[in-house]
C-alpha cells in the first residue's frame, strides 16, 4: 500500500477587531495527520491519477470518473476510472490511496464494486470480458479472481447483491443497446445463470434531459450508461446515466421495480442526479452509498473537458428518499462547501453550510508575468461529441470567473510568486479552495513526487498580513485544495503565495474563497413567470433583475413542496430549461444570491 500524507500543517487565523488579524498556528513538519474539517467542497480533493492514453501524443490530463462507492468493516472504499488503484475513508474527508497488491494492470474501466460482509466484489476489466474478482482485505488488496469469465462484455458494470445473497450485475455504455441485467451464482464460480435481460432503454423524445449535447442542444442519439441498484423499503432503484459524460448536462436518473430484473417503470420525478450550471457542471454515472449514520449519499461525474473530452472529476452529494419512496439527490450550491457526514444538521437533505462566494468576479493582481503558449489538447474530428474549445486567454480575470474550465497560467512556477484578491470589503472567511489545472503537463500514471506547496495570508488593509494557512512543507498531492479555516476570519485582502508544485506550469483555474458578507442578502424575486414551450421537453423562465446580486438558483420539482431539481444561474434572470418530461406536470421557483446570503424563495409557480 503506498500512504500518503492526510494533512500537512495548518495555520488558522481569527479575526479581533477591526485593525488586527490574530492568528493561532498548529505546524506539523511533514507528520501524518488528519484534516478535522467538517465540511467538504466539489470537486472532492483527492490525488487524481493522470491518464495515458494520449501519452504518445504527450499530452497529459488528470481524470476521475464512475465512482463505485462502497461501505465496508469501518470505512469506505471507492473505485474510479483508470486510476490503478483506489481509496479509503473513514470519514469521506480524508481518502487515502491504496495500490493494492493485485490489480488490472491496465487500470479498471469504470469499475463495479459491492461490499458484502465478508467481502468486497469487483468487475473492473478494461476488456469489459470479465471474471469477478474479490477480497476479504481491500487495505492489502490481495484480489482473487473467481476464474470463471462472464461469456458477455460488460461495459460500465454495477453489482448488486440482494437481501437473499442472490447476485446480479447490470451493464450498458451505448447509444444503441439498452441497459441489462444479468444473475449470477455465487456458489459457483459467479457463473452467469440465464441469458442476460433487456431492462431500460433511453426516450428522449419524451424526457427532455437524456437529449444529448450541452444544454441538451444536439441532435445527436444520446448515450445510456452507468448502472447502479439501491434497495429501499422492498423497491429496487435502478439508476442510469445520460446524455453524455463531457455535457454539463449529464446527470442520473432511475427507474423502480418491484424485483431485481424488474419490470422496471420511469420515475417522472427524473433526472434525480442533475447540475447544469455553477463553477462546475454534471452529475452522472454514479453510485449511491449509505453512511454509517443511515444517511444516503451519490458520488458522480463531472466533467471539465479541457485537455480532452473525457477530462473529469468526482462530486459527492446528499441523497435519500421521501416518505412515499421518491429518490432525490441535492445539487443545489452543489459545488459551494457542504457539511461532512458526521457534521449534526436538522435535515441530511439540506448539509450547505451557507457560506456564499465572496470572490466571485473580484479584481486580482500578481507580480507573475503571463504564460504566452499553446496549450495542447486533444483535437477530435467527432463532429457534435467534443465540447467547444476554450479561447487562449489565460488573464489573471480567470482565477474568479467561476468557470473550471477557464485558467491562468504563470510563466514562472518558482516560490517569488504571489496573487491577491480583493474581496471589495471586509468580510468574515470560513474556507478556501485552490483549483489546479493542468496544462501542457507531461505527467503521466501515478507519480510519488506530486504536491502541492502554498501559503494563504489575509488583510483588512493590504500592508499587514497574517497567515490564514501554510502548506508550505505538504506532501500532498492536492489538485482542488480545500481549507476550512479553524477560526473565522476579518479580512478585505486573500493573498496566495506559491511555494511549490508538481507541473512545468503554475495553472490554477478558480481561487475560490468562502464566507458570508458584510451587506444585505438580496430581495425576493419578483414577477418570476414560466412559460411551457409547445415542445414540453422545455420551459422558458424569467424574473425581475435584482440589484447586488451575482445569481439565482432556479427550482423545480413534481409537487409544490418537492422541488428537488435545481440549476444555478450567474448574472442572468433567465434561463430556458430544457430537461422536462412530456408527460409530467411541474411546479417551479426561485431565490436570489451574494456574498451576503440567500434571498427569499419567490411564490411557487405551477406549470402545465
Amino acid at each position: 500500500m503506498k500512504k500518503f500524507l492526510l494533512l500537512i500543517s495548518l495555520v488558522f487565523i481569527f479575526s479581533c477587531g477591526d485593525s488586527e488579524i490574530k492568528s493561532t498556528s498548529q505546524k506539523s513538519d511533514e507528520v501524518e495527520v488528519k484534516q478535522g474539517f467538517t465540511a467538504y467542497c466539489n470537486p472532492i480533493d483527492i490525488d487524481y491519477s493522470y491518464m495515458s492514453h494520449y501519452a504518445f501524443r504527450n499530452v497529459s490530463y488528470r481524470s476521475g470518473a464512475d465512482p463505485s462507492v462502497v461501505r465496508y468493516k469501518d470505512g469506505y472504499y471507492m473505485f474510479v476510472t483508470r486510476s490503478h488503484g483506489y481509496w479509503f475513508s473513514k470519514d469521506m474527508s480524508n481518502w487515502e490511496f491504496i495500490e493494492p497488491q493485485s490489480w488490472y494492470f491496465n487500470g479498471s474501466n469504470a469499475p463495479a464494486a459491492w461490499a458484502t460482509e465478508d467481502e468486497i466484489l469487483v468487475i473492473g476489466d478494461p476488456s469489459g470480458v470479465n471474471a469477478l474478482i474479490k477480497t476479504d482485505n481491500p487495505k492489502l488488496g490481495d484480489w482473487q479472481t473467481t476464474y470463471s469469465v462472464i461469456p458477455h462484455t460488460l461495459h460500465d458494470p454495477a453489482i448488486f447483491v440482494d437481501d437473499d445473497k442472490r447476485v446480479y450485475v447490470y451493464e450498458g455504455s451505448s447509444n444503441l443497446f439498452p441497459i441489462k441485467g444479468l444473475e449470477l451464482d455465487p456458489n459457483n464460480n459467479y457463473v452467469p445463470i440465464g441469458e442476460p435481460v433487456d431492462l431500460i432503454t433511453l426516450h428522449p423524445d419524451e424526457h427532455g434531459w437524456e437529449r444529448f449535447g450541452n444544454n441538451h442542444d444536439s441532435d445527436v442519439k444520446p448515450f445510456i450508461e452507468g448502472p447502479w441498484m439501491t434497495k429501499h423499503n422492498g423497491k429496487y432503484y435502478l439508476q442510469y446515466a445520460a446524455p453524455g459524460t463531457q455535457w454539463n448536462v449529464y446527470a442520473d436518473g432511475v427507474y423502480v421495480g418491484d424485483s431485481p430484473l424488474g419490470p422496471f417503470t420511469y420515475a417522472e420525478y427524473n433526472p434525480i442526479s442533475y447540475k447544469p450550471g455553477g463553477f462546475l457542471n454534471g452529475a452522472g454515472h454514479g453510485s449511491t452509498v449509505q453512511d454509517f449514520n443511515g444517511n444516503y449519499w451519490h458520488y458522480a461525474t463531472m466533467p471539465i473537458s479541457v485537455n480532452y473530452k473525457f477530462e473529469r472529476r468526482i462530486g459527492m452529494y446528499p441523497a435519500g428518499f421521501e416518505e412515499d419512496g421518491q429518490m432525490y439527490v441535492n445539487t443545489a450550491y452543489g459545488d459551494y462547501p457542504h457539511y461532512l457526514p458526521d457534521a449534526k444538521v436538522d435535515n441530511h437533505k439540506n448539509r450547505f453550510t451557507g457560506w456564499m462566494l465572496l470572490s466571485y468576479n473580484k479584481s486580482v493582481e500578481t507580480n507573475a508575468p503571463l504564460a504566452t503558449l499553446h496549450a495542447k489538447t486533444i483535437e477530435e474530428t467527432e463532429q457534435g461529441y467534443t465540447p467547444e474549445k476554450l479561447e487562449e486567454n489565460y488573464d489573471i480575470s480567470k482565477l474568479t470567473d467561476e468557470n473550471i474550465r477557464s485558467f491562468w497560467v504563470s510563466e514562472q512556477n518558482n516560490d517569488s510568486i504571489y496573487f491577491t484578491v480583493d474581496l471589495g470589503s471586509k468580510m468574515t472567511l470560513k474556507a478556501t479552495q485552490i483549483n489546479f489545472h493542468d496544462v501542457n503537463a507531461e505527467v503521466f500514471g501515478r507519480p510519488d513526487n506530486l504536491k502541492h506547496q502554498f501559503i494563504i495570508e489575509a488583510s483588512t488593509d493590504k500592508k499587514n498580513w497574517k497567515i490564514a494557512a501554510d502548506y508550505s512543507k505538504n506532501q500532498r498531492d492536492q489538485p482542488h485544495a480545500f481549507i476550512q479555516f479553524e477560526k473565522e476570519i476579518e479580512a478585505r485582502y486573500v493573498r496566495y503565495k506559491h511555494v511549490f508544485c508538481s507541473n512545468k506550469y503554475l495553472a490554477i483555474s478558480e481561487f475560490r474563497v468562502f464566507g458570508i458578507g458584510s451587506g444585505k442578502k438580496p430581495s425576493k424575486p419578483e414577477n418570476f413567470a414560466v412559460k411551457r414551450e409547445s415542445d414540453r421537453r422545455n420551459a422558458t423562465l424569467n424574473w425581475e433583475s435584482i440589484d447586488n446580486t451575482q445569481g439565482y438558483v432556479l427550482y423545480w420539482g413534481i409537487k409544490p413542496d418537492r422541488l428537488n431539481n435545481s440549476v444555478l444561474i450567474y448574472d442572468k434572470n433567465n434561463y430556458e430549461l430544457k430537461a422536462l418530461n412530456v408527460a409530467t406536470e411541474y411546479f417551479f421557483q426561485v431565490e436570489a444570491f451574494n456574498e451576503n446570503g440567500i434571498s427569499e424563495k419567490s411564490d411557487v409557480i405551477g406549470g402545465n
